[in-house]
């Protein structure tokens, strides 16, 4: 088995490239769709509120597994269109690498986690790979840290897993779950994020 570190950059670039601050992730869910779609996934549309959508990709498995679900955010905390950002190229919808490394808005948090499980997908296909149980990819809206107070009011005040619990509390589960949160390379049984 085999990652095409290109193929990887290239859907992690296409991400980036995509606005998705929290409470405007329905564009990233739509190119979700489109890279489920191409390795064919079965797909489910789960249109959490206007504006705002998780997608969930399933691979099934010969039968007889356990199901993995591989789940990621596609919001980011910030615009990139903030002052004190807007200069600074790391901060931005735009995929750039430099030596060696890909930067650009989400990219860590999470966008290239999500990228990986496509890229994870595609290799198994590309080898010849079926498992017994289903994988699923859950791209899903909501999860960066913020909430309603206040004055502060409205979708992009609806993260803290807004879209994790939207997605199990319409039929998104599996056996088991593996999050990509940045946790400085540590495997940890349970994150915030």
């Amino acid at each position: 088995m085999k990652i095409d570190r290109e193929r990887l950059v290239e859907t992690a670039s296409r991400l980036v490239g995509v606005p998705s601050f929290t409470g405007d992730e329905e564009p990233a869910a739509r190119l979700m769709v489109e890279l489920f779609e191409s390795l064919g996934l079965q797909v489910q549309w789960q249109q959490v509120e206007e504006g705002r959508a998780n997608a969930l990709g399933i691979w099934p498995g010969a039968g007889g597994g356990k199901s993995l679900m591989f789940n990621g955010h596609l919001d980011t905390s910030y615009s990139g269109r903030e002052p004190w950002l807007r200069d600074v190229p790391g901060f931005q919808p735009q995929a750039f690498e430099r030596d060696g490394r890909l930067y650009g808005l989400g990219i860590s948090n999470m966008k290239g986690a999500v990228a990986c499980y496509v890229e994870a997908v595609r290799a198994l296909q590309d080898a010849g790979v079926r498992l017994r149980g289903d994988v699923l990819i859950a791209a899903v809206c909501g999860e960066i840290e913020k909430t309603q107070q206040g004055e502060e009011q409205g979708r992009q005040y609806r993260g803290y897993a807004a879209g994790t619990r939207y997605l199990v509390s319409h039929g998104g589960v599996a056996d088991m779950c593996l999050l990509g949160e940045p946790t400085e390379g540590k495997v940890v049984l349970g994150h915030f994020g």
